[in-house]
């Protein structure tokens, strides 16, 4: 048997997934082994060989029959997977900075490695879930997590950019004044930006713009009893359970990402726009309302317009390794590897 393996590295844990030669996954739900990034790459790299042992044990191939890799890392990283000079808040090891952990990993495991951001790796899933291995389609995809990351799919391949920066669709400034219900807000991005889609749609700016523009109007709600770290991470439960406070947090995140879709629409003109990550792991029925809040959010469009489809990534905690392994498989069979 022929495989492809799928390896999503954060900080603290390593996703893994596995999918055959007929597009087959044999990995179902999420597969993880901690990382250990913080004692850096040398344990790291060494932590993953293991990891993948394990997954491939657990679905009852070789390892042998690995034929490629695919792996995605959090930026900043080059296209290739040389980390930044000025390193990572995810890879805080000083020996991380400038480091190459594709060639890295290839090294370690004997085995060809294809390297994706994961946000582009989350896309690219996204993307095929909805259209297929062989799609021609473009979408354009959102990850809302603790900052925002973002993905295209163009002519069914990954937009990366002359440097690894394309999909940073996070940094993309927004008309954000035109939210109904944020004026006076002042949204700063940790990048120095001031109104890009990250500083509205993101764990950080609930906690960092959301939160202290909205406790002042909800004298003695709960959540001004916390910190604001805890309390962020409490407002998407809340919100999923009708809080009138976290609704309308949600509702200018769902209008910012309004406005950057319209953006998009007018750049791209996709089949299809994508939204995943942490925010959206929530019930059907808050997803459904906050699906609807972006397209409230969305400025009058041409007709023609108002039909693309807006959908949820699937399989939201492996969509990074199963994105990776979609395209390490891709390009082992274009090298004749399968």
């Amino acid at each position: 048997m022929a495989v492809v393996a799928g390896v999503d590295v954060g900080g603290t844990a390593v996703n893994y997934t596995l999918v055959d030669d007929q597009e087959k996954f044999l990995v179902e739900g999420l597969c993880e082994h901690p990382s250990l990034a913080k004692q850096g790459p040398e344990i790291c790299l060494q932590q993953i060989a293991v990891g993948l042992k394990v997954t491939t044990d657990l679905a009852g191939v070789e390892l042998a029959d690995v034929m490629a890799v695919g792996l995605d890392t959090p930026g900043p990283a080059s296209a290739a997977g040389q980390m930044s000079a000025r390193g990572s808040t995810n890879f805080v090891h000083a020996q991380w900075a400038g480091f190459d952990i594709r060639e890295g990993l290839a090294h370690k495991l004997g085995k060809p490695v294809w390297y994706l951001n994961d946000a582009n790796a989350a896309a690219l899933w996204g993307h095929y879930a909805i259209f297929g291995a062989n799609s021609k389609e473009t979408s354009v995809s959102i990850i809302i997590g603790t900052g925002n990351g973002g993905g295209i799919i163009l002519d069914g391949n990954v937009v990366k950019g002359k440097n690894g920066f394309g999909g940073e669709l996070g940094h993309v400034l927004i008309p954000y004044q035109s939210i109904a219900g944020a004026e006076g807000i002042n949204p700063l991005c940790n990048c120095g930006r001031t109104g890009d889609l990250e500083s509205l749609c993101s764990l950080t700016a609930i906690e960092r713009n959301l939160l202290p523009f909205f406790l002042p109007r909800y004298p003695g709600h709960e959540l001004g009893r916390v910190t604001p770290h805890d309390a962020a991470k409490r407002v998407r439960g809340l919100a999923d359970n009708g809080d009138a406070l976290c609704r309308d947090i949600f509702r200018v995140q769902a209008h910012a990402l309004g406005l950057f879709f319209d953006e998009m629409v007018n750049t791209f003109d996709p089949d299809a726009l994508i939204v995943g990550g942490g925010a959206l792991e929530a019930s059907e029925e808050f997803q459904k309302w906050f699906m609807h809040e972006i397209r409230v959010g969305m400025p009058n469009q041409r007709e023609e317009q108002v039909g693309i489809p807006i959908y949820v990534i699937p399989n939201g905690d492996t969509a990074g390794a199963r994105g990776a392994a979609i395209e390490a498989l891709k390009l082992a069979r274009q090298s004749g590897l399968m």
